[in-house]
């Protein structure tokens, strides 16, 4: 336990005041908390089984977007984001150069950046794992680990979610490359929809207060408005702004009415 300097508080109390670096209340893994090792592994088994078999949209996607099999493999092996690999073979599918697939697929994956830098200090792996562990940073293992109350359920989120998931994606990208002859025509099954609408549906449920409500459905604007107009990739990063945008004006609005209070206690 770290040592704590006394304060007298209000009314003759007494306030421990942690030392700089003792875990405190906050966002993110709570140590004060504690949560089932099992249940911990129930809903990140949950998470991975049921965007892992959405892999097989992927796999029936790329292989009617023209991509080898080595190919389709490849990509889920390397790249391992669902929303960058759909968005490469759906570009490619519409004819666009391959450069610009790229581009866009790599503009989307680049908010795993930002998911690494919250869940390096939530995890906070020896850094000889960091490289292996960076592999699983994507959408789904981040909303587990944030959502666990403790750093190892975190740990155990993060690691079933990311081993669970990887293994099944790939997997099933494999089937899905092989079976996409037996489908025909993979544009009318509409399968490159899978993986965003299985994660959105996971995601929802976590959408618990009115500003995680809003900042939701304000990111959804702005990802449609400007879809028509930016290359693939780019809409998803700047819907991201809407997160700042709510919570400056959720901060201005209470400091607007911590005034009001004020001037009408001093009246």
């Amino acid at each position: 336990m770290a040592d704590q300097t006394i304060f007298p508080g209000r009314g003759g109390a007494s306030a421990a005041v942690p030392e700089p670096g003792t875990p405190g209340p906050g966002p993110g893994p709570d140590p004060g908390a504690a949560k089932p090792d099992a249940a911990v592994v129930r809903d990140a088994l949950g998470v991975g089984i049921a965007v892992g078999l959405s892999g097989f949209a992927f796999g029936v996607t790329s292989a009617g977007a023209g991509l080898t099999l080595w190919q389709t493999c490849a990509l889920s092996l390397a790249v391992f984001t669902g929303a960058s690999q759909f968005a490469l073979v759906g570009a490619l599918a519409a004819g666009g150069n391959p450069y610009t697939a790229a581009a866009g697929a790599f503009f989307l994956g680049v908010r795993n950046s930002f998911y690494g830098l919250r869940l390096s200090q939530l995890l906070a792996l020896p850094k000889a794992l960091r490289p292996f562990a960076a592999q699983w940073v994507i959408d789904e293992t981040t909303a587990v680990t944030l959502a666990q109350p403790t750093r190892r359920a975190a740990r155990i989120g993060f690691a079933v979610t990311g081993l669970t998931l990887y293994v099944l994606w790939n997997l099933t990208t494999l089937l899905g490359a092989l079976g996409a002859e037996a489908l025909g025509d993979t544009d009318a099954w509409g399968l490159d929809a899978a993986s965003p609408a299985v994660f959105l549906a996971l995601l929802a449920p976590m959408l618990k207060s009115t500003t995680e409500r809003v900042t939701a459905g304000i990111a959804v604007l702005l990802a449609l408005g400007l879809l028509p107009v930016l290359p693939a990739g780019v809409p998803v990063l700047l819907s991201a702004l809407a997160a700042p945008a709510v919570l400056f004006l959720s901060g201005r609005r209470a400091r607007t009415a911590r005034g009001q209070a004020t001037e009408k206690e001093d009246r």
